[in-house]
């Protein structure tokens, strides 16, 4: 976090988009700073700022919603609770990849939603690194590209989730799941229907599973120039259209995906493949291009 003296150097509209756009923690003494600052707006940054702080009990609120399903294990008994989610399942290259958390009781932190709700990548990737850093344990899983066509995208998915599980350094007690079952779990579980958006525990594996896919994107990026990886991580934009059809399929592009059989001349893949996690499908589309 930069200093009060750094902050000060900045001006007012660069500020105010951090702290008022953005929504980034106020640091201890800035509001004092802002308001003995002589620059025009200032104060009015101040006021705002002060409104924020209002807001924070609503914040407050919601964060305690989020742990309503972790409070109610916890209370009968389940201390560790793994909140489970994947990402990646609509991309047209690229692994689908899965993050486990297991949080402490009562954690609450500012802004923590599900992945797709929060565009900017600079904050998901702050929270990322605080929910690593506050988490009794946290892992990921892939499931390859060459799975994914073997096994199909909703399979993968599962298998993604399982080898996350298998992954957490401690052995949950019981584990959430965004909509779904995980096979040979190692621990009671309940699949929730949006429970990316209703529970802390896979919000936190949400933000997990997004950052680090996204992160492995930009190294394919390096790998593989033209591609645009770095900006669209693999989801079916224009721009990466475009580029698949001129410049052709990469090792890393789904083979069992349509849009790639159509450039490789090859008939499509039964659309039954999908049937079974569509509505997953349909949020990832929803949400392309990836920030």
């Amino acid at each position: 976090m930069p200093s009060i003296e750094d902050l000060l150097s900045k001006s007012i509209p660069e500020l105010r988009e951090l702290f008022l756009g953005r929504g980034r923690p106020v640091p201890k003494g800035l509001l004092e700073a802002l308001e003995a600052d002589g620059r025009h707006g200032a104060q009015q940054l101040a006021n705002r700022i002060r409104g924020r702080y209002r807001s924070n009990r609503s914040e407050g609120q919601r964060l305690h919603t989020l742990l309503r399903f972790e409070i109610d294990l916890w209370a009968q008994g389940f201390s560790f609770v793994a909140g489970v989610d994947e990402a990646g399942m609509a991309p047209l290259a690229g692994p689908v990849v899965a993050g486990a958390v297991i949080l402490p009781q009562n954690y609450k932190l500012r802004g923590l939603n599900d992945s797709k709700k929060i565009l900017d990548q600079e904050m998901r990737d702050e929270l990322a690194a605080q929910i690593k850093q506050d988490a009794v344990c946290w892992s990921y899983g892939f499931a390859e590209v060459e799975e994914i066509d073997r096994i199909n995208i909703y399979h993968a998915g599962l298998l993604a989730m399982q080898r996350a599980v298998q992954a957490l350094s401690c052995l949950p007690d019981f584990v959430l799941v965004d909509a779904r079952k995980i096979p040979q779990c190692p621990a009671p579980q309940r699949g929730i229907v949006h429970g990316d958006a209703l529970s802390a525990s896979i919000a936190a594996a949400s933000i997990i599973a997004k950052t680090t896919r996204d992160a492995h994107m930009l190294e394919m990026d390096g790998l593989y120039q033209g591609y645009g990886f770095a900006s669209h991580k693999g989801y079916p934009t224009p721009e990466h259209c475009r580029a698949l059809k001129t410049l052709g399929p990469l090792p890393i592009h789904r083979r069992s995906f349509g849009r790639v059989r159509e450039v490789l001349g090859l008939d499509p893949i039964q659309t039954e493949l999908f049937a079974e996690n569509s509505a997953d499908v349909a949020v990832e589309i929803a949400a392309a291009p990836a920030n």
